[in-house]
């Protein structure tokens, strides 16, 4: 055999060889497009499936229904058979005609508040009256800071009082008004409260609120309130602290400050302002 003609073999072999392979490729290619194109049948929901609906209330309420969908369609989690949700609880809602998913459903133990609340978070019910609670005005799904007002004793016959914000950003779990039956709930805040709202909050925040809402029980100087954050892009201004002082100073030039109230307050409002 001479050296062209075992060449030629060999580049006939391979060429051979590579047939072969692109042959496999095309023919598993097609094989894989025919399977996730094949329709398997998944569960999805007949109408909303709200949250903390059981999974025992979905079936027997006929919230499901099947279809066949393309493979390849299937989102991830999708079931075929309603025995997989059965003890579970919905833990968000699914919308007619969405598929229904493992990731939303979890179990009983979540449901109602406790599925609301994760590792550090709380939930705490504040009592005080309509005012302080937002009676009528907050419902749940609500995000409100907690204003606390309250007396610090410095000693030797030397006290102020001051105002902040003392926690941003809570949500509201659930809201009991006087016109709910078991809402009599007494001392609140500055006397006898009469609605309660229960807050979602981390247990490192519950000291700072439960430490305003004690000092509030207590005295008539202390106070504390809800305010009702906006809805839709709500905004924190920078943190502060007032006193009765810097509300009796904040912008006012020091030469009126000198005319009316003397040099005395000018030296305090000065040092106050460093």
């Amino acid at each position: 055999m001479t050296y062209r003609m075992r060449n030629i073999l060999i580049a006939v072999a391979l060429a051979g060889f590579a047939a072969l392979l692109v042959t496999f490729y095309i023919s598993n290619y097609k094989s894989n497009v025919q399977h996730q194109q094949a329709s398997v049948p998944v569960l999805v929901a007949a109408r909303d499936i709200p949250q903390n609906t059981t999974g025992a209330d979905v079936v027997a309420k006929g919230m499901l229904k099947t279809e066949q969908v393309a493979r390849s369609a299937v989102v991830p989690g999708a079931i075929s058979s309603a025995d997989q949700i059965k003890t579970s609880v919905a833990t968000q809602t699914t919308y007619a005609g969405e598929q229904i998913t493992t990731a939303r459903f979890g179990p009983v133990v979540q449901q109602g508040i406790p599925g609301q609340i994760t590792a550090t978070q709380r939930a705490v019910q504040i009592a005080g009256d309509s005012n302080q609670t937002l009676a009528g005005v907050i419902q749940a799904g609500d995000y409100i800071d907690f204003e606390g007002t309250v007396g610090v004793d410095l000693g030797v016959n030397q006290s102020f009082t001051f105002s902040r914000t003392v926690v941003r950003n809570l949500k509201v779990l659930a809201v009991q008004t006087p016109a709910d039956p078991a809402a009599k709930i007494s001392a609140g805040g500055n006397g006898s409260g009469n609605s309660a709202v229960l807050l979602r909050m981390t247990d490192a925040q519950a000291q700072k609120i439960m430490l305003i809402v004690t000092a509030a029980r207590a005295s008539s100087a202390a106070y504390w309130a809800l305010e009702l954050r906006p809805g839709l892009k709500s905004q924190d201004s920078p943190s502060s602290v007032e006193t009765p002082f810097t509300i009796l100073t904040d912008g006012i030039p020091p030469a009126t400050l000198k005319s009316a109230l003397g040099i005395a307050v000018i030296a305090q409002a000065a040092g106050g302002s460093k």
